[in-house]
């Protein structure tokens, strides 16, 4: 499920703020960390909404009086809470709301293992589709444009707000 959470999230980020300032390389990392809880089988912090805002808080933080470090850090937790949407995690309140709803942990399987195979199949391809088209989009098969996002996580500033190049 790597493909569904970073072309979604890339995607997703992109639609709504339309920065080319955005890192969204962190905000990838982000939007996978939470797959990270694989190996417990069961939701854990990074799947409620408040592991997501102590995220977001450490981001803060750990740069204080540099503005630029916050903002750019804080597409991690950004990137956390598109998992938690594109997971459908928010359907567990257990999970979700861990440790509001309870201190235990929530013993319900992790959305990405309890879906079928065939839904998550389709999944993939649709988060790869996502991928193909921002690769398309802001033109990072052009080396100079890949070299830049690669090495700042930014887009093309001439890109973000033009038409897609014909």
């Amino acid at each position: 499920m790597f493909l569904w959470f970073a072309g979604t999230s890339f995607l997703a980020v992109w639609l709504i703020f339309r920065s080319p300032a955005v890192d969204y390389r962190l905000v990838v990392i982000g939007a996978l960390l939470p797959l990270l809880e694989l190996v417990f089988g069961h939701p854990k912090v990074l799947h409620s909404v408040v592991g997501a805002a102590a995220l977001f808080v450490l981001c803060v933080v750990a740069s204080p009086r540099r503005r630029l470090a916050q903002r750019r850090l804080v597409a991690i937790p950004i990137g956390v809470f598109l998992h938690q949407v594109f997971d459908g995690a928010w359907m567990s309140t257990k999970a979700f709301w861990w440790p509001l709803s309870g201190l235990g942990w929530s013993d319900a399987d992790l959305p990405e293992l309890s879906r079928v195979l065939g839904l998550n199949l389709v999944l993939e391809l649709a988060g790869g589709v996502a991928l193909w088209w921002c690769w398309q989009r802001f033109r990072l098969g052009e080396p100079e444009r890949r070299a830049t996002f690669l090495r700042t996580g930014q887009l093309g500033r001439d890109l973000v707000s033009a038409p897609p190049h014909e």
